[in-house]
């Protein structure tokens, strides 16, 4: 069975996006592996929201091309795009399926309402936290309110380089 992670950085105030999607942010942060390579090494599949994926599209070269990529669309129409297919299902029954294959493990990259979606239904078993000593102020949440409790016991902690901190969390 596969584990949904999800592996993101969010400011100290709990965004992960700036207003309009803003991620200048993080250059300070840019071009140090900070365990990129291992992590990657361990999922064979990414989950997107469009929204994220657009971002992504913006960065050169599309980074993923060797997993399997889903992303989460609300578009009726899609483009023909290599190495993506788009998801019109319901996220919470399509992860659900994904999630009883054989296989690596799953990588949400984000998308502020699917994580906040598969939070809420419980589908995400790992998170790895980068958290960025700067305050934004507003954007886009790294979670959204959820009116579900949820138990997450800490795993690893480590104190990186400019003040950054990677928190690791398995769910209870």
């Amino acid at each position: 069975m596969k584990t949904v992670k999800l592996l993101i950085a969010t400011s100290l105030d709990g965004y992960i996006a700036g207003p309009d999607g803003d991620l200048s942010w993080l250059t300070p942060f840019e071009g140090v592996d900070y365990g990129y390579a291992d992590f990657i090494a361990t999922i064979d599949t990414t989950l997107m929201g469009n929204t994220t994926y657009q971002h992504v599209l913006t960065l050169g070269d599309f980074p993923y091309k060797d997993r399997t990529n889903y992303v989460f669309t609300r578009q009726l129409s899609t483009p023909d795009a290599p190495y993506v297919q788009f998801v019109s299902d319901t996220a919470v029954e399509f992860v659900g399926r994904l999630k009883q294959q054989d296989g690596l493990d799953i990588w949400l990259v984000g998308g502020g309402h699917l994580n906040a979606t598969l939070l809420e239904a419980g589908l995400i078993d790992e998170i790895l936290l980068f958290l960025i000593p700067v305050t934004i102020g507003r954007g886009i949440s790294l979670f959204q309110p959820s009116s579900t409790r949820q138990d997450w016991l800490l795993t690893d902690c480590r104190a990186l380089d400019k003040g950054m901190a990677q928190l690791n969390y398995r769910r209870k």
